[in-house]
This record gives C-alpha cells, sequence and structure tokens, in this order.
C-alpha cells in the first residue's frame, strides 16, 4: 500500500514538474461585456506562424471565457512568416487600429517556444507569454503571464498549447 501511494506522489510530482508559469494578478476584475481585441502574438521562434497558431487558440478560449465582443485585428497588420517575423512595430500598430475602434482591452503576447523536442521520443513543447493592456487607462498592462509546458511523446503539439493557454487565461480575473 505504501508503494502505491508512493508512485501517486512521484507520478504528481513528475506531472507537476512538465509546466512552469508565473503571472501578475489583476487587481480589480476585467470587464467581460467592454469591447475586447485579440492583436499579433510575436512568433520568436523559427516555426513559421507559430503566432498565429497561437491566436487561433487564444480567440476560442477568450470565448469561451464569455468575451462575446472579440475582434480580431486586420491581417494585413501580421507579418508572421519564417522570412519576415512579426516585429514589436506590428503590435503597436495593431495597438493603435484597436483604439480607432473603442476597444478598451488588448490582448496580446509572444511565442517563445513551439516544436516537439528532438530526441526518440519528440515531446511536444510550448513557452509563451501574454499579456492584457487596458488602452482607455494609458496602454496599463493589467495582467500578464508567462508560461512554458511540454507533453508527452503521445500528446499534439496543439493540445499542450492550447492546455498552456486555457491555464493561463484562468487566472485573469475577467468578470
Amino acid at each position: 500500500m505504501k508503494a502505491i501511494k508512493l508512485g501517486i506522489l512521484l507520478m504528481a510530482f513528475m506531472l507537476a514538474s512538465c509546466a512552469v508559469m508565473d503571472q501578475n494578478h489583476n487587481s480589480k476584475p476585467l470587464e467581460r461585456d467592454a469591447k475586447w481585441a485579440l492583436l499579433p502574438v510575436a512568433n520568436h521562434t523559427d516555426v513559421p506562424q507559430a503566432g498565429l497558431r497561437a491566436e487561433a487558440l487564444i480567440e476560442v478560449l477568450l470565448r469561451a471565457r464569455g468575451i462575446a465582443n472579440l475582434r480580431s485585428y486586420p491581417p494585413a497588420l501580421n507579418q508572421d512568416s519564417l522570412f519576415e517575423p512579426a516585429e514589436r512595430k506590428v503590435v503597436i500598430d495593431a495597438m493603435n487600429w484597436a483604439r480607432e475602434q473603442g476597444v478598451r482591452y488588448a490582448v496580446t503576447g509572444a511565442v517563445e517556444e513551439w516544436h516537439y523536442k528532438v530526441g526518440v521520443d519528440g515531446e511536444p513543447a510550448v513557452g509563451m507569454t501574454l499579456q492584457i493592456v487596458d488602452l482607455k487607462d494609458g496602454d496599463r498592462v493589467v495582467w500578464s503571464s508567462a508560461g512554458s509546458k511540454s507533453g508527452w511523446s503521445r500528446d499534439a503539439l496543439s493540445a499542450v498549447a492550447q492546455e498552456l493557454i486555457r491555464k493561463m487565461l484562468s487566472d485573469a480575473s475577467i468578470e
């Protein structure tokens, strides 16, 4: 019986060690019914369109949190490609666009890691940052999170990313 308990404890420790996350918690709840915008997620990896893949997951997960008034930036503002990575200017242009649209909260971030690890098992690994900026309060960052997660060899990269983003966004106080 002790061996089983020890095994369960060891397994829980191993699973917990697969993810790392740091967050700041917003002091006041963010308004769910305000205008929100999803801005470009910068791609700091060598994987083409990793930022766009993350954006697709973020959009779905924000809507699942009840944010119905969510707009996406115009596609022409994103330059996420292998040869011309998204730069800070793209995010600034997207923030200006969001302000013109009367958006209150802008969600943006960066993908730092998005790949399958090299080796026999080829585990998926994702690392990224997210932040919510209050455009009506002097572009103040009201919530931010940095996280990374790796999965097992049979896990899909998108599933690991979805799990990580869901966990990151679940800690944002949205009412």
